[in-house]
């Protein structure tokens, strides 16, 4: 195997909002993955996805790119109703596939690709970027250590970006059936981060509700139809014991970041940013312990997998998931921090709980 690992990159448009934020800057700064490859629709933007990025290849075929013997590993990074064929044909291709999150559109096809790739003996991550946090890491690591003894309760807000005005390249994700909403995505991420710190629920109870049941398309200039979920509330219990609530929602204007709260008997550890936990920021952690004074506490270096170099913000927790999935690569074995299809997988099979609980209106056992 080459020097760094030599990944092939399905959907590097090079006006891909997420991408471009995190990705394409994680993969040039990243001392252990090399973009040789670029795969989009056509060979127009794939031609200028290879000259913006310095990649060596440039394909329109995902199942091309999976099978070049130039081509170690592939990431799939496209919209979250066309995660399905490429992840597939990486797999069939025997290529090691990080997906982002959603694995796929509904809960059937995350597990049909998280078997494939059992069954084919490929090592798989998905973008599930807070497990990875070194904030969220040391805040999992001091829980565990007894630093707030018992968990008592917990609870979780995040309120991003949810705009009324949106042109037809956005406005797509009002289709609840794409799998692509707040539901999904945001809570997704903020409420596996919960789970992860703090331990998965035993019982949970939600409203998942429309609040903005249309959007205005500003280029069609008419008013469209939304059945995607803009607001989730959840509250249950863990397997701990401790009571949790979360609400996650998408707000047209100002919306008030991402906080994380962790009560136990002895003390309280509190996260706080701007965005929200799956993103690269740098979260802010305080605590408490037999005291009323938070203060912050200082993110110890062995939870960073990236070098002192790379650039801290939005890329930072993709860099460490590419870290870890190079090492996974490297070793032949997954990584014990890094989150894979069979992590997806639990996470739809949680979701899909919570719209259960919200359509029965009753509090439901999670298995």
């Amino acid at each position: 195997m080459a020097q760094k690992i030599r990944l092939g990159f399905i959907g590097a448009n090079v006006k891909s909002t997420w991408a471009s934020q995190s990705h394409f800057p994680a993969l040039l700064a990243h001392p252990d993955v090399e973009l040789t490859g670029v795969c989009t629709r056509n060979a127009e933007s794939a031609e200028a996805a290879r000259k913006a990025f310095g990649a060596k290849l440039a394909f329109t075929d995902v199942r091309a790119m999976a099978a070049s013997p130039e081509i170690d590993a592939v990431a799939v990074v496209v919209r979250v109703p066309s995660h399905y064929d490429p992840t597939r044909a990486a797999i069939e291709a025997g290529k090691p596939v990080y997906t982002e999150w959603p694995l796929g559109r509904n809960t059937a096809e995350a597990v049909e690709l998280a078997a494939l790739a059992k069954a084919k003996g490929v090592l798989t991550a998905c973008g599930l970027q807070s497990r990875v946090s070194p904030a969220l890491l040391y805040m999992k690591e001091l829980i565990e250590s007894g630093y707030v003894g018992e968990v008592l309760a917990c609870h979780v807000t995040t309120m991003r970006d949810g705009a009324l005005e949106r042109s037809t390249s956005r406005s797509w994700q009002r289709d609840a059936s794409l799998g692509a909403n707040t539901m999904t995505i945001a809570n997704g991420h903020v409420i596996d981060a919960l789970r992860f710190v703090a331990g998965n629920f035993a019982r949970v109870a939600s409203m998942v509700t429309t609040q903005a049941k249309q959007w205005y398309e500003t280029d069609t200039k008419q008013m469209v139809d939304v059945t995607s979920p803009d607001n989730v509330l959840v509250s249950g219990q863990l397997v701990s014991g401790a009571v949790a609530s979360v609400h996650v929602g998408a707000v047209p204007w100002a919306g008030g970041g991402f906080r994380m709260e962790i009560f136990g008997r002895e003390g309280t550890l509190i996260a706080t940013g701007n965005i929200s936990s799956q993103r690269g920021e740098m979260l802010r952690v305080q605590g408490a312990q037999r005291s009323h004074e938070l203060k912050d506490l200082t993110l110890p270096e062995r939870f960073m997998h990236v070098p002192a170099s790379f650039p801290r913000g939005d890329p930072f927790n993709v860099g460490q998931m590419y870290a870890l999935f190079a090492e996974a690569i490297r070793s032949g074995k997954p990584h014990s921090r890094l989150p894979t299809f069979d992590t997806a997988v639990e996470l739809h099979h949680f979701i899909d709980t919570i719209k259960q609980a919200s359509d029965l209106g009753r509090a439901l056992t999670v298995v």
